[in-house]
């Protein structure tokens, strides 16, 4: 996107012996002939048909500059709706008493607008401001880099291109992989294979089989005395052995054993009838 802005570009692509358009073979800035200046002044005192006849005129001009731009990953339909609102917002603003041409208006005009586009527009996720720009330079100075030396450059000699810092290198690196996404509907593999991305990136989560059954385990240790239900943490949350358990209590660890199945027994009958209960308001 580092795109010299001259005003000095090819205005129409059609071949040299068409008429009619203003930008005809034009390979510099056109002062209005009589019948512009006559459409101008109607469309200064909001003549839409004047308005909409300079648009077309001049709309090889919002092509051209589009064109520009269209070694980028953004579609060339996409830059050329761009250049051509900002077309339109040059005629609108444009006023011929300051004796300017109005390509020297309007080029910078539609390249203005199409910046702010890829600024605004063409980031998958948008960086900050700062860290967008430093992202570009870095693109640029790699490229610079690559085509002089044959190699890609490291961090340092990116940090030293574009005075900054190894941190923000790496910034910039990573924030790079924000400007395009991945559709889900995309192909994986060769053109035979059918599978699309969101194909394989479903898992089944345990994590909710887990949620519901701490739920439901919550629920049934309420109807446990409050001894069991410690001895039951201690044993299974904790992790102790029955012995230390057996210690802390001042007990046997035949006990404490005896305690653990009474109460996991009484568990697994409650769980047992809620089961039975959900079956029957499922029937």
């Amino acid at each position: 996107m580092d795109v010299k802005e001259d005003t000095m570009i090819e205005l129409d692509d059609r071949p040299a012996n068409a008429t009619s358009s203003p930008a005809s073979g034009a390979r510099r800035c056109r002062y209005p002939t009589a019948t512009e200046r006559v459409l101008w002044a109607r469309c200064a005192a909001g003549d839409r048909r004047a308005r909409d006849e300079l648009i077309e005129r001049w709309l090889p001009l919002a092509r051209s500059v589009a064109r520009r731009y269209q070694h980028t990953d953004e579609p060339l339909d996409d830059l050329v709706q761009v250049a051509s609102l900002a077309l339109v917002k040059a005629i609108d603003r444009y006023d011929p008493a300051f004796g300017n041409a109005f390509s020297s208006y309007a080029v910078p005009t539609i390249a203005g607008e199409l910046k702010r586009h890829f600024r605004d527009r063409s980031w998958a996720v948008r960086p900050p401001r700062g860290l967008q720009e430093l992202t570009l330079r870095v693109e640029r100075a790699a490229t610079r880099f690559t085509a002089q030396h044959d190699r890609a450059p490291t961090i340092r000699e990116l940090a030293t291109a574009t005075d900054s810092t190894d941190e923000k290198i790496l910034q910039a690196l990573q924030a790079r992989s924000g400007r395009h996404a991945l559709s889900l509907q995309a192909t994986i593999g060769g053109a035979a294979d059918q599978t699309v991305l969101q194909d394989i990136l479903g898992a089944d989560d345990s994590g909710y089989a887990q949620a519901e059954m701490r739920v439901l385990f919550d629920d049934l240790m309420t109807d446990l005395p409050r001894r069991s239900r410690e001895i039951l943490r201690l044993r299974f949350q904790v992790d102790l052995t029955q012995l230390e358990i057996a210690d802390l209590f001042g007990v046997s660890q035949m006990q404490i054993s005896r305690i653990i199945r009474q109460a996991v027994s009484h568990l697994r009958q409650i769980a047992d009838q809620h089961e039975q209960m959900g079956a029957r308001v499922c029937c």
